[in-house]
């Protein structure tokens, strides 16, 4: 493709690549519209949520290795067709359980759409060229990840929430011709082997989806002792710790089988060869613990925003808006910055801006704390994401054979999807604990005078923090209002606290990245 229509081809990935970004938190921010309009119950609830998720992060292995058979190009345009339709049919459901047989598909398409978007940038664009498209890319998931809930908390206050839903239509099909008509195909594997890896894929789902499933569920199930209702229990035990267990002998076999299956000389889902690269190797991890230490913030702010901070729905979105438009400045200021510093010094610097950011965040939250008091924090948050998103994924690929890049691609992705797993449960975890126990601590005389307090803070936390609102609308509930609040406030900072734990230790892994230099000019491919 020539260079003008190239770049031309790279907004249309872009767009791709904000539709499953924004489609998530769209649709956490529209639930409340949902229950109201579909009568769902709250198990439905969770599922039209977390089938996404899980079926997204199982298949990314699937994917990138298929990619490389039959070209990434041609798997992103089929992916966006499965997304646009599933999405047509999400926005017509009418029950739960039609709209979560239809989330599942949404999850199958956005599976394909996410490494095979990094597959054909990294094949399309070379040298400098190809810093500044992984810039742009990155800028998007982080940007997109903010503005989602802009989005979706107007939609629910104006219009409906199958917009949610009804927006990636014609976003979707712009998305597919550009592609279509400005995106060059990647090479494919040569000696495609006859036999396909069966067992490696259904060990990889397996393993991969009981993870997920694990990390997600913890909180509900109970992460050891079974909480009380919890289906699936054994006696009083969990069934978490059984997913774990059953996670880590499907994981281990299916490395042991990818393993066997190379020293046949038979291609299997995963080559483990490309562990060997240290950029490749080293930049996973440093990708899974960024991951777990970014996702808590975008999880933890909107729900202090309206529960705290009394805002709605739509100004919770605007109080993230910083994020975003940080975001969107380091894409552009990366284009300049490339021409002195090099990709892994970018990511470094990136995630040296999140830590400042989130510690700020973590340091300044309080009670009487509005959106004013956190912007310029998730500002300086937002431009550290940018350069460290986008940067970190052309560290990992630079190494990586063209012809292997769709599991390459696969293989980032999955690593970035389990770290955003486990940094929801993890930092989901220390906000919501420490809103119940926080709240009780604070309530504990009240509690031993009148047992229906406890049922308020029982209700504080079956409602994430939900019920505040109308337990401070009531003088007689004021106080148990005031002490949810704090607790509420003081959760967001622990987790607030615990991703800059987690920044930190990826900015020391990411020392153990050898220095990556781009291996072919800054061309302009013409």
């Amino acid at each position: 493709m020539g260079g003008k229509t190239r770049w031309i081809g790279l907004g249309a990935v872009s767009l791709a690549i904000s539709l499953i970004i924004m489609d998530g938190t769209i649709v956490s921010v529209a639930i409340p519209s949902i229950v109201k309009d579909l009568g769902i119950n709250s198990t439905e609830v969770q599922w039209i949520q977390e089938i996404y998720t899980l079926l997204f992060a199982s298949l990314l292995l699937i994917w990138g290795r298929l990619s490389d058979r039959v070209g990434s190009k041609l798997l992103l345009l089929i992916g966006i067709v499965i997304f646009v339709a599933s999405s047509i049919a999400c926005s017509l459901a009418a029950t739960g359980v039609e709209l979560i047989i239809f989330r599942a598909i949404q999850g199958i398409g956005g599976s394909m759409i996410l490494p095979t978007t990094l597959s054909v940038l990294n094949h399309n664009f070379r040298g400098r060229e190809r810093t500044i498209a992984f810039a742009i890319w990155g800028a998007t998931i982080g940007g997109m990840a903010a503005v989602g809930p802009l989005v979706g908390g107007w939609l629910s206050e104006n219009a409906s929430w199958r917009w949610a839903f009804g927006l990636n239509i014609p976003f979707g099909i712009i998305a597919f011709l550009g592609v279509l008509m400005f995106i060059a195909e990647t090479s494919r594997t040569k000696n495609i082997q006859r036999t396909p890896d069966v067992l490696g894929s259904v060990l990889s789902v397996a393993g991969l989806g009981l993870f997920v499933f694990a990390l997600i569920e913890g909180r509900n199930f109970g992460w050891w002792f079974a909480t009380d209702g919890a289906d699936f229990a054994l006696g009083t035990f969990s069934i978490i710790p059984v997913c774990f267990a059953l996670a880590a002998i499907f994981i281990v076999s299916f490395v042991f089988w990818e393993r066997h299956r190379e020293a046949q000389n038979n291609a299997g889902l995963l080559d483990l060869s490309l562990f060997k690269i240290s950029s490749f190797a080293n930049g996973n991890v440093t990708a899974l613990v960024v991951s777990l230490g970014e996702f808590g913030l975008i999880l933890s702010l909107p729900l202090w925003f309206q529960n705290v901070a009394g805002m709605s729905a739509f100004e919770a979105g605007l109080g993230l808006l910083p994020l975003a438009l940080g975001s969107f400045l380091a894409s552009g200021a990366i284009s300049g910055l490339s021409k002195r510093m090099s990709a892994l010094a970018l990511v470094r610097t990136g995630l040296a801006l999140e830590i400042v950011g989130l510690a700020a965040i973590a340091l300044v939250i309080n009670p009487a704390a509005n959106a004013w008091t956190t912007a310029p924090f998730l500002f300086i948050y937002g431009i550290g994401v940018g350069f460290a998103t986008s940067q970190l994924t052309s560290v990992i690929l630079i190494d990586v054979p063209m012809d292997k890049s769709g599991q390459g691609s696969a293989t980032q992705s999955t690593s970035r999807q389990l770290g955003s797993a486990m940094g929801i449960a993890i930092l989901g975890t220390i906000l919501f604990s420490t809103l119940k126990n926080g709240t009780e601590q604070r309530l504990a005389d009240e509690i031993a005078a009148n047992p229906k307090v406890a049922d308020m803070v029982d209700a504080i936390d079956a409602s994430s923090g939900g019920a505040i609102a109308q337990l401070a609308a009531n003088p007689a509930t004021a106080d148990v209002a005031k002490a949810a609040s704090d607790a509420m406030t003081q959760g967001v900072a622990f987790a607030a606290a615990a991703g800059t734990i987690a920044l930190i230790i990826g900015l020391i892994t990411s020392l153990r990245i050898k220095s990556v230099k781009a291996h072919e000019p800054a061309d302009d491919m013409n």
